[in-house]
């Protein structure tokens, strides 16, 4: 059995529903998920875990408008950049979902480590809906899957890096992507806005594969 860390909470999102379901899916393929709210202290408790997971919208500069949502702002300590740092250097998977692109923005090597980040003014979203998801093949997270739809919100606009390349994209946008991260993997999947995101049998086979690759474990169908 692999373990899993699910960093989870914020605001504007059910993050205790949907980190549950994540574990749900997750728990499919033989993984099994311990999910926290503590992000600063389950990152500074010195546990290891196969995989970490960012399901959460914790950030610093957002012009306030996370204590107008009625959080509040955060700062990741150096300590947990560091259990971070040192989880992917060692060969560890990082799975980020949805708001992990809002995350962690005081510290500039998480968008490099993600892949993109959420700009405040240019980044956003369609309202909340049925979307189109266009797979693209080449990689064994997706080959062999096809195009498929499910409520959700697609992100639009993120500060890319250069050189990402979508595993599967909607409206012009890429939504989920695979990269190596130290000596590492991380695969990021801008869906799971809600619950009904995680309904979608297309997406759960989606995230069991990224899991799957993720622990380099083979991948089921």
């Amino acid at each position: 059995m692999a373990t899993n860390l699910i960093l989870s909470g914020g605001v504007a999102h059910d993050f205790p529903a949907t980190s549950a379901a994540l574990a749900g899916v997750l728990s499919e393929v033989g993984v099994e998920s311990t999910v926290t709210e503590d992000i600063a202290g389950a990152l500074t408790a010195g546990a290891e875990f196969d995989l970490i997971t960012v399901n959460a919208l914790r950030c610093w500069n957002d012009g306030g408008w996370s204590a107008g949502e009625g959080g509040a702002p955060f700062r990741l300590p150096p300590e947990g950049r560091d259990t971070l740092r040192r989880h992917l250097a060692r060969g560890g998977g990082m799975l980020a979902v949805h708001a992990a692109s809002i995350c962690f923005d005081d510290w500039d090597g998480w968008a490099r480590t993600l892949g993109a980040s959420w700009r405040w003014g240019v980044s956003g979203h369609p309202p909340l809906g049925p979307a189109e998801v266009k797979v693209h093949g080449g990689h064994p997270i997706v080959d062999g899957l096809a195009d498929f739809e499910l409520v959700d919100e697609v992100y639009s606009d993120l500060d890319v890096l250069t050189g990402v390349q979508p595993l599967a994209s909607s409206l012009g946008q890429p939504l989920v992507w695979a990269r190596p991260a130290g000596q590492g993997r991380l695969v990021y999947d801008a869906l799971g806005h809600d619950t009904r995101s995680y309904d979608s049998p297309a997406h759960r086979t989606l995230l069991r594969r990224a899991a799957l690759w993720l622990l380099r474990r083979p991948l089921d169908g």
